[in-house]
C-alpha cells in the first residue's frame, strides 16, 4: 500500500502554485508521526528523511518545521511566478501578498525553490528579495529534467508546478497543473504536472486550465491517467481561468461548494491508499466575472499574436509572455481556498488520528539498513561494516535522559476533552537536541558536533527514540541499548494554559545507567563540554564526572534530583583554586535544595570550601553593592513583577556565593523574574577577562567584587525575563532545557563567553530567547532554535 504523506491542495495561476499539506506527520528535521507503511520504506525517493540519509542539499525554513511538528496546515508556494512571471518589484509583492493570505486561513505558507544549489521549502524574506531581483536574469525554470543540472551547478531557480510538487512531496507537501498544449496531439507538448499528478496523492486547487492550453485534450488526458477532476463550484461547469465557464461541453464528472467536503475526498484518498492526485477548479469570483471576460479576450488575443510571433510552440516562453498582459485576482482566490482546505483535511486527520499516535512504531527493523547506515553514522557496527571512517569527534557531549513524553492537556475550560500527543523528551535529549539545532545553525560542520549519550530500552519506545532521534538529524551513536530494558517513559498533565499540572516517569534505565559505558565515550572524544542531568544516580555521575575533560555543566533536572551531584563534586574537592563543576543551572527551589544538602553532606565544612570563600574577600561593599541592585525592579516593562528583593530577603545570593567553591557559573533560572548569573572568575581567568577592569553598575545590573588576596572575582548579574505575550504560552515543559541547551552551544562555539559584558549578554539573551520560542511551541524543543544564530544577526549588542 503507498503512503499518502498529507493531504495536499495547488492553485495555478498562469504559473503560480500554491500546494497545501496539514502535515500532520512531521518532516525529518523534527518529531512526526512514524506509520509502518513509511518506516518499512525508507528508501523511497520521495521520503524527506530518506533524501536527508544521502546528504540531499535540502533546508526546511525554521516557521515551517514548527509548523509541521505542531500539526499545522502547510501551503507551499511554487516560485517561477517570482523568477520568471512577472517584473520587479511587483513578483515580489505578488508572492508577499500570497503568503500574508495564506496565513489569513491559518496555514503557514512555504514558498518552494532552488538558491546557490540547495533546495528551499520556505524562504526566509532576503531570500524571498533575492529570488525575485532578476534585472539581472540568473535563476533558471526548473522542472523535473533540470533538477540535478541546476543543484549541481548551484544555480538559483524558480519551481514550476512539476518540480514543486517533486520538492514538496519529500516534505508532504506536492504541486499545481499544467496540461496538453495546443496542437500536443502533432508535438506531444504534453506539461510534465499531469504525469505528477499520477505519482502523488495530491489535491490541486486551481482556476481550471489556461485557455492556451487544449482543454478538451487535456481533460481526456487526466481521465486517462486516472485522476478525478471536482468542480469546487454550483454546477459541474469546468472554469477556464478567467472564465467560469470553458463551455458546456466542458463539463466536471463531480463538483462540491465547501473546502470541508474537499478536504473529505483527500481524506478518502488517504484512508483507501490510493497514490493518485485529484483536481479542484475553482471558478472566478462572481464579482471578477466581469473583468474575467475581458481578461479572456485579451488571453484569446495575446494567443493569436502570439502565433503570429511564432511563439506558440516554445512551450515554457507562453505562460510568462501572457502573464504581463493579465491580473492576478485569481491567484489571491485560489490561494484562500487552498489554504481553506488544507486547515479542514488537518482537522479531518487529527480528529481520526490522535488516539493511536503513541503506539506508532510496531514492528520497525531491529538494525537499519546498509543505505541509511552509509549516509549518517549511527553506529560503529554500521560504519564497521561499510569500511568508514569513524564518526567525527563531538565538542559536545550531553549525558543524561532520553524518553518518550505522552502528554494530555485539556481542550477546554470545562476538562472535556484532551490531546494525546506523543513526542521526545528526556532533559538530556531536549538539551542536546536545543544545542545541536543551535550549532548546525552556525553551518554544516558543526551538524555532528553534539553527542547524546543516553540509555535506551530494545523495546519499540526504544526504537522509536532512535528513529526520531536520527530524524532530527542528530547523531545517534551514542544511544546505548539495554537488552532486556524499558525505555524511559514519562506521563505529563498539562494545564490549559501550558503549565504542569502532575507526572508519572519510569526512570530505572537510566538511574541504573552504567557510568562506564558513558565515560568511555567520553575518554574517546575529550570533548569541549561535558553535560550531565540529574536523572543519572550519584554513582553513576560520580564516574561520568572523572574522565578527563576540560569543562563540565550539570543540569539538576528537579528538585529531588538536584542534590545527585554532590557526591561527584564530595570526591573531586582537593583543589583549592578551581570549582569540580564549571556549570550548573538551578531554579530557585533546586539552588536551595542544593545548599540545604551540601551542608548536611558537610561540604561547607571541608577545608577547600573554607579556603575558596576565604580568598573571595567579600565585604560590606559587596553587600551594600547588592542591598542597592535588590532594590531595582525585575523588569524594566513590567512593575508588577516586583522587584529583586528576593536575592538578600529570599537569600539567593548567600546560597549561590557559598555553591562558588563548587560550581564555578551558576545560572540561575528565576522563571518571569529573569535569570541570575553568579560567578567565580579565579586570578588566571581574570587575566584574560575584561571583567578585571569592570565595577559594579547598577544600571548594568551587576556587583562586582574584586579580592586584593587571591585575586579572584565575584559576579553577580541580573538579566530580566523576556516578555511573553499572555496568550502565547503553549507548554512550559523543555523551556529550561532550550535555555541550557542554547547556553551549551555558544559555550562550545565561544568556551570565554562569561568572561566579558558584552558577550555575556549576548549568550544569555540567546538562551533566553531559545527558552521563549520553546514556550511557544507543542515540541519540547522549539524548531525555531535552528534559525536563533540568524536572529542574532539582525540584532545588534
Amino acid at each position: 500500500m503507498l503512503l499518502p504523506t498529507s493531504s495536499l491542495a495547488s492553485t495555478e495561476v498562469l504559473g503560480w502554485e500554491v500546494v497545501i499539506s496539514n502535515l500532520y506527520e512531521w518532516i525529518g528535521s523534527g518529531p512526526r508521526k512514524l506509520r509502518w507503511e513509511e518506516i518499512t520504506s525508507r528508501d523511497n525517493a520521495s521520503s524527506l528523511a530518506a533524501a536527508r540519509k544521502r546528504q540531499a542539499p535540502i533546508d526546511v525554513h525554521p516557521e515551517v518545521e514548527d509548523a509541521l511538528a505542531s500539526g499545522k496546515p502547510v501551503v507551499a508556494l511554487e516560485s517561477t511566478i517570482i523568477t520568471h512571471g512577472m517584473p520587479y518589484p511587483t513578483s515580489l509583492e505578488t508572492a508577499q501578498s500570497l503568503e500574508r493570505i495564506v496565513r489569513s486561513t491559518g496555514s503557514v505558507p512555504a514558498t518552494i525553490a532552488v538558491l546557490g544549489g540547495r533546495i528551499k521549502i520556505g524562504l526566509h524574506p532576503a531570500e524571498l528579495e533575492r529570488l525575485a531581483d532578476q534585472t539581472k536574469p540568473t535563476a533558471v525554470k526548473l522542472s523535473r529534467r533540470d533538477i540535478a543540472a541546476a543543484i549541481a551547478l548551484k544555480k538559483d531557480g524558480g519551481t514550476t508546478c512539476c518540480s514543486t510538487l517533486i520538492f514538496a512531496a519529500l516534505a508532504g507537501i506536492k504541486g499545481r497543473l499544467g496540461g496538453v498544449h495546443r496542437g500536443g496531439e502533432n508535438t506531444m507538448d504534453v506539461s510534465a504536472d499531469l504525469h505528477e499528478l499520477t505519482r502523488c496523492p495530491v489535491g490541486i486547487v486551481s482556476a481550471g486550465v489556461k485557455s492556451i492550453l487544449d482543454i478538451r485534450r487535456t481533460l481526456e488526458y487526466l481521465e486517462t491517467l486516472g485522476v478525478p477532476v471536482v468542480s469546487y463550484a454550483e454546477t459541474h461547469d469546468f472554469p477556464a481561468f478567467y472564465c467560469g465557464r470553458s463551455g458546456l461541453e466542458f463539463q466536471s464528472p463531480w463538483r462540491v461548494n465547501d473546502p470541508r467536503t474537499a478536504a473529505q475526498i483527500l481524506h478518502t484518498h488517504w484512508q483507501l491508499g490510493m497514490s493518485n492526485g485529484a483536481l479542484f477548479a475553482v471558478p472566478i469570483p462572481a464579482e471578477y466575472e466581469a473583468v474575467g471576460l475581458t481578461l479572456q479576450e485579451a488571453v484569446e488575443q495575446a494567443v493569436r499574436e502570439s502565433d503570429e510571433q511564432n511563439i506558440t510552440n516554445l512551450g515554457k516562453e507562453v505562460t510568462p509572455w501572457l502573464l504581463k498582459r493579465v491580473d492576478i485576482a485569481l491567484i489571491e482566490n485560489t490561494a484562500l481556498v487552498g489554504g481553506q482546505i488544507a486547515v479542514e483535511y488537518a482537522k479531518l486527520v487529527g480528529d481520526g488520528h490522535d488516539q493511536d499516535q503513541c503506539y506508532p512504531v510496531i514492528g520497525i527493523p531491529e538494525k537499519p539498513d546498509k543505505l541509511s547506515s552509509a549516509c549518517v553514522s549511527v553506529s560503529s557496527a554500521a560504519t564497521d561494516d561499510l569500511n568508514e571512517q569513524p564518526p567525527p569527534r563531538a565538542s559536545l557531549i550531553v549525558v543524561g535522559c532520553t524518553a518518550v513524553d505522552i502528554t494530555s492537556q485539556p481542550l477546554t475550560d470545562s476538562d472535556l476533552g484532551h490531546q494525546f500527543p506523543c513526542r521526545l523528551g528526556g532533559v538530556g535529549r531536549n538539551i542536546a537536541e536545543a544545542a545541536h539545532r543551535v550549532l548546525s545553525s552556525y553551518g554544516s560542520k558543526f551538524s555532528a558536533a553534539t553527542l547524546l549519550v543516553s540509555p535506551v530500552g530494545d523495546d519499540s519506545f526504544g526504537r522509536l527514540l532512535s528513529e526520531e532521534t536520527r530524524m532530527l538529524g542528530m547523531r545517534t551513536d551514542g544511544l546505548i541499548p539495554v537488552h532486556g530494558g524499558r525505555s524511559p517513559v514519562c506521563s505529563l498533565l498539562l494545564q490549559r494554559s501550558g503549565g504542569l499540572r502532575a507526572g508519572v516517569a519510569d526512570m530505572d534505565l537510566v538511574r541504573n545507567m552504567d557510568g562506564h559505558m558513558a565515560r568511555e565515550s567520553i575518554l574517546a572524544h575529550k570533548p569541549k563540554l561535558l553535560a550531565v542531568d540529574g536523572n543519572l544516580s550519584p554513582d553513576t555521575l560520580k564516574v561520568v564526572e572523572l574522565a578527563d575533560n576540560s569543562s563540565n555543566f550539570s543540569e539538576p533536572t528537579s528538585v529531588v534530583k538536584s542534590a545527585s551531584i554532590l557526591p561527584a563534586i564530595a570526591s573531586n574537592l582537593d583543589h583549592p583554586t578551581w570549582s569540580p563543576i564549571a556549570f550548573a543551572s538551578p531554579n530557585l527551589l533546586e539552588l536551595a535544595h542544593v545548599y540545604q544538602q551540601a551542608q548536611l553532606l558537610d561540604l561547607t565544612s571541608h577545608v577547600q570550601w573554607w579556603q575558596v570563600l576565604d580568598g573571595l574577600g567579600l565585604g560590606s561593599k559587596f553587600r551594600m553593592d547588592l542591598d542597592l541592585l535588590s532594590r531595582r525592579d525585575a523588569s524594566d516593562h513590567d512593575t508588577s513583577r516586583g522587584n529583586l528583593a528576593f536575592l538578600v530577603e529570599k537569600g539567593v545570593a548567600q546560597m549561590a556565593i557559598n555553591l562558588l567553591p563548587f560550581f564555578q557559573h551558576l545560572v540561575i533560572k528565576c522563571g518571569d523574574l529573569g535569570v541570575i548569573v553568579v560567578m567565580r572568575l579565579t586570578a588566571d581567568d581574570a587575566a584574560e577577562s575584561s571583567w578585571s577592569a569592570e565595577s559594579t553598575n547598577h544600571h548594568g545590573r551587576y556587583v562586582v567584587s574584586h579580592s586584593s588576596t587571591s585575586g579572584d572575582i565575584v559576579i553577580l548579574q541580573h538579566f530580566p525575563a523576556i516578555q511573553l505575550p499572555s496568550d502565547a504560552l503553549v507548554n512550559t515543559t523543555g523551556a529550561g532545557d532550550s535555555l541550557v541547551g542554547a547556553l551549551l552551544a555558544t559555550l562550545v562555539q565561544s568556551p570565554k563567553a562569561f568572561h566579558a559584558t558584552i558577550s555575556l549578554r549576548r549568550t544569555m539573551d540567546i538562551a533566553q530567547r531559545a527558552a521563549l520560542l520553546s514556550l511557544q511551541s507543542s515540541s519540547a524543543v522549539s524548531p525555531l532554535l535552528s534559525s536563533l544564530h540568524e536572529q542574532r544577526s539582525q540584532r545588534h549588542y
